[in-house]
């Protein structure tokens, strides 16, 4: 059958389109790969050991939680090592982490690696995973939760300033700067505080399998070196990450060649705030400086 040179034109064009249309095609799928090996740092089905670092204060987050749960839910993470170096940070923040990684340690091995300083909020992280880890001078335990404020009414008298405030009630708005705090607001934020420490308590004499008593006897807010820890059964053993690598070849039999990814948690907010950090220095937007109601936070000074 003989094709008109209309129809071999025709069929061309047909071609050129179709294997333009496939190049495109390959392309979008290689796209999509490089996106998603650039995203969790790894190729579907490639074992891995996840590491997440815990730095600076705790608070609650939504991205670091939703970030857990897809690591909990990957069956190529391995495990989870999780570094910390934080001086703790809200109550609220610091338990969201804590379930957030218990979430973690039901389906695959957790073990938490202490740096410099892992105390209050740090701490509670810390007892989320299987094994803790720290070094000999790690700065870590301060078991306990803290209401602050400040009485400015005497300076305000000085002044000449008096304040006024029209409440629904005595208790509303206690503690605050402008005004005394009467007995009965402070029993009130005291009962607030100690029931936030039994939690604490509570937690750390689970997951270290502790009796309360002894527990309580550490929870006084005192800070212990790593070898404290280790000595007194808040933490397992001295050491880091290679440590925490042999841990898991010996018990759970993850080599210790299996490649190392890091969880990155990332959004526009975060980004801006390191860039200006590494310009102006972490002090300029020092977090501890704006942390309200119940916080579990070591802070010997705001460096």
């Amino acid at each position: 059958m003989t094709l008109d040179p209309d129809h071999i034109s025709d069929r061309r064009r047909l071609a050129r389109r179709l294997s333009f249309w496939r190049v495109v095609a390959v392309l979008a799928v290689a796209g999509a790969l490089l996106a998603l090996y650039a995203r969790f740092d790894h190729l579907p089905g490639e074992s891995y050991v996840a590491r997440y670092d815990v730095t600076g204060i705790i608070l609650d987050d939504r991205l670091r939680d939703a970030a857990l749960d897809a690591i909990a839910e990957d069956d190529d993470a391995r495990a989870l090592i999780l570094r910390i170096d934080s001086p703790g940070g809200t109550v609220a923040g610091g338990e969201a982490l804590y379930h957030s990684l218990r979430r973690v340690a039901d389906k695959k091995p957790v073990v938490a690696v202490m740096g410099e300083v892992a105390a209050s909020a740090g701490y509670m992280t810390a007892i989320a995973a299987d094994r803790v880890l720290a070094r000999a001078a790690t700065v870590t335990g301060s078991i306990g939760v803290l209401m602050q404020s400040a009485d400015i009414t005497g300076l305000l008298d000085k002044l000449g300033i008096k304040a006024e405030s029209i409440k629904s009630s005595p208790l509303k708005a206690q503690p605050n700067p402008l005004e005394p705090l009467s007995p009965e607001a402070r029993e009130a934020n005291r009962a607030t505080v100690l029931d936030m420490y039994d939690m604490f308590v509570d937690m750390v004499a689970e997951r270290r399998a502790m009796p309360r008593d002894k527990v309580l006897a550490l929870a006084d807010g005192r800070v212990y070196t790593g070898r404290q820890a280790v000595a007194n059964g808040l933490a397992d053993a001295i050491g880091g990450e290679r440590e925490a690598r042999d841990w898991l070849a010996q018990e759970h039999g993850i080599d210790r060649e299996t490649p190392i990814h890091d969880v990155e948690i990332d959004d526009e907010d975060r980004v801006w705030r390191r860039m200006m950090e590494s310009i102006g220095g972490k002090t300029l937007f020092s977090e501890r400086l704006n942390l309200d109601g119940l916080v579990s936070l070591w802070h010997p000074e705001i460096r």
